[in-house]
């Protein structure tokens, strides 16, 4: 089993930054991908940015040049810098992580960008 743990949300000013953390424990080593989704008020959720073992990365193409999501230190710890906040970024970040079959959910952090 993998337990997620989000942090790094919170309130900010349309231009501003934020990052946000998710710390993995449990069995990370069999992790292959771990990444972020969004979901808004009265929308589905998306993928915002997933990072590869191997140090790939993906973005959805409405954060690209302006998202950057990192691993910097050990498989497990990933982090996501947000920057140019604009307020169609307000949403609730997951955390989520993958090991063959299992996908896993971190319980959420509140992202609210004012304009």
């Amino acid at each position: 089993q993998v337990q997620l743990v989000e942090s790094g949300g919170g309130s900010v000013q349309a231009g501003e930054s934020l990052r946000l953390s998710c710390a993995a424990s449990g069995r990370t080593s069999s992790l292959n991908r771990i990444g972020w989704y969004r979901q808004a008020p009265g929308k589905e959720r998306e993928l915002v940015a997933v990072v590869w073992k191997g140090g790939f990365a993906n973005y959805a193409d409405s954060v690209k040049g302006r998202f950057t999501v990192t691993t910097y230190s050990a498989w497990g710890m990933v982090y996501l810098e947000m920057n140019s906040l604009k307020s169609e970024d307000t949403a609730v970040y997951y955390c989520n992580a993958r090991s063959g079959g299992l996908t896993f959910w971190g319980q959420g952090t509140q992202v609210t960008v004012s304009s």
